[in-house]
C-alpha cells in the first residue's frame, strides 16, 4: 500500500516550516526540493523541515536534505531538522525515526541542527546553529 506524501507550509515567527509526511524517494523528494527553493525564492531565510511523520528515505531524499542544508548556508540562511528519537518514552519506535537513523547511518546527521520538535526548533537560541 503506498504511503501519500505530503508537504504542508506554516509559519512561526521568522521561520518558514515545511511539514513533511509519507515517504522521501525518488518520486517524491524533487516535491520537497521545489517546495524548498519556493520558500527561498519568497525571501524565507529560516527554514524548518519537520521529518517526523516521514516514513520512509532513500538516498535521493537524503540528497535533498543535503542540497537544501548547502542552499541554506550559501544564503546565509538557517535550517533545522524535526527528528523524533528513535524510542519512544515507553518503548517501540517512534514515527519518522527512520530518517533519523539514515542520517546516523550515513554519518551525515552531525551536518544538521537537529530538535525534537518544532517548538524547540524556533526558539531563538542561535548559539547552535551553524
Amino acid at each position: 500500500m503506498a504511503v501519500a506524501f505530503e508537504v504542508t507550509d506554516d509559519e512561526q515567527g521568522d521561520w518558514a516550516v515545511l511539514r513533511v509526511s509519507g515517504e522521501m524517494d525518488l518520486v517524491t523528494s524533487p516535491v520537497l526540493r521545489q517546495r524548498v527553493h519556493r520558500a527561498v525564492a519568497d525571501g524565507r531565510r529560516s527554514l524548518v523541515l519537520d521529518l517526523s511523520a516521514v516514513v520512509f528515505c532513500d538516498s535521493s531524499g537524503v540528497g535533498v536534505l543535503i542540497a537544501t542544508r548547502r542552499l541554506m548556508r550559501s544564503c546565509r540562511g538557517r535550517l533545522r531538522l524535526i527528528l523524533p528519537p528513535d524510542v519512544r518514552p515507553g518503548g517501540g519506535p517512534s514515527d519518522g525515526a527512520h530518517v533519523n537513523r539514515v542520517l546516523a547511518a550515513l554519518g551525515v546527521r552531525r551536518l544538521f541542527d537537529v530538535h525534537p520538535d518544532v517548538t524547540s526548533a524556533v526558539a531563538e537560541d542561535d548559539s547552535l546553529s551553524a
